[in-house]
């Protein structure tokens, strides 16, 4: 693996935030000023949800790509009017630029607690959506432990909120607990490897809002 960005971020994460700020303003003010779409699979988050093509990956939904690179969970809950349209579906991804310090709090107690009111959020501003809590995906096994702690308590808010706790984390992960070499470029970010097997975990989940009652890969 030629890049290791668990070994540069913590350090950097004061001078990320201000280089993202300007990017990721433009970006919320983008989504602002788009027309409020109803009965959209939203797929919200940071950079990993960011960096791909959703309606790509799912040609037969109504897909929507809502993150955002650099953000913590915080800054999530404050776009959640220009997120949360009366969806059929949201994918929430969103806790692991906390942990390097993106967000107000690196402990894990505070990042739940956060997240614990995110999803309630989003679960009332969306009482009969379908909604996905995706794990904290693995890093390097420098963040190993913390991620595994912080993941017990999003499948608990999960299940507070009649929402689904979806492990990607298991998929993704090594025998060591770290992410798997084939499916990362720089220890954090997804390969195109990577978005394949996190698709398939997903998969099942969404296949019941294919606009043609049928998706690619699944057989009724």
């Amino acid at each position: 693996m030629p890049v290791n960005l668990d070994r540069i971020l913590p350090t950097a994460a004061p001078l990320l935030r201000r280089m993202l700020r300007s990017e990721q303003a433009q970006r919320e003010r983008q989504f602002a000023a788009m027309p409020r779409t109803t009965g959209r699979v939203v797929f919200l988050g940071d950079s990993i949800t960011e960096w791909t093509a959703w309606e790509d990956w799912f040609p037969d939904l109504a897909a929507t790509n809502r993150g955002i690179g650099g953000q913590a969970v915080g800054d999530v809950q404050r776009r959640l009017d220009s997120a949360i349209v009366d969806p059929v579906a949201v994918s929430l991804l969103i806790g692991t630029n906390d942990l390097h310090g993106l967000g107000r709090s690196t402990g894990i107690d505070d990042i739940a607690d956060q997240c614990r009111t995110l999803v309630g959020t989003i679960r009332a501003m969306a009482p009969n959506a379908c909604l996905l809590v995706n794990s904290v995906m693995p890093r390097s096994t420098r963040f190993r432990d913390r991620i595994v702690a912080l993941n017990a308590q999003y499948r608990d808010i999960a299940t507070a909120n009649d929402a689904t706790y979806v492990d990607v984390f298991s998929a993704l992960a090594d025998r060591d607990g770290a992410i798997r070499r084939d499916l990362t470029d720089d220890g954090l970010h997804l390969s195109v490897a990577g978005y394949a097997a996190w698709v398939e975990v997903l998969r099942p989940h969404l296949t019941r809002f294919a606009r043609t009652g049928n998706m690619p890969g699944v057989s009724n």
